[in-house]
């Protein structure tokens, strides 16, 4: 993926992406020359966004603990979507270099040992 230097391309914001996400998705898309895989990460990013604002707002609603059967609280799931999201959202950023000035190498997967 590198910075668009000519051509534009003619990708759509999946319609199923709130509409600020599409504007993003959309600048994204406008910025950089990307190839079909690049699309398919950008529109999995848009979709954790939208997902991580959807359990933020459930979470300003809802509170972050309920009260199980027993009376005892219990965190709500929306904290985990909230967490994953957020995770899942950063690492399509990172993985497509959406961070750096001029896109490096993706980051090596991690194998098996620990260091």
């Amino acid at each position: 993926m590198t910075r668009k230097r000519q051509q534009r391309q003619e990708f759509s914001a999946p319609a199923h992406l709130k509409p600020a996400t599409q504007c993003w998705f959309l600048s994204v898309v406008d910025e950089f020359q990307l190839e079909e895989h690049h699309v398919r990460i950008l529109t999995l990013a848009g979709e954790a966004w939208d997902r991580w604002t959807a359990a933020r707002e459930a979470i300003e609603t809802n509170g972050l603990t309920f009260d199980d059967r027993f009376g005892m609280p219990r965190a709500r799931p929306e904290i985990a979507i909230e967490r994953d999201s957020r995770i899942a959202f950063a690492r399509c950023v990172r993985e497509m270099g959406l961070d750096l000035l001029e896109p490096e190498s993706p980051r090596p997967p991690r194998t098996g040992g620990r260091s």
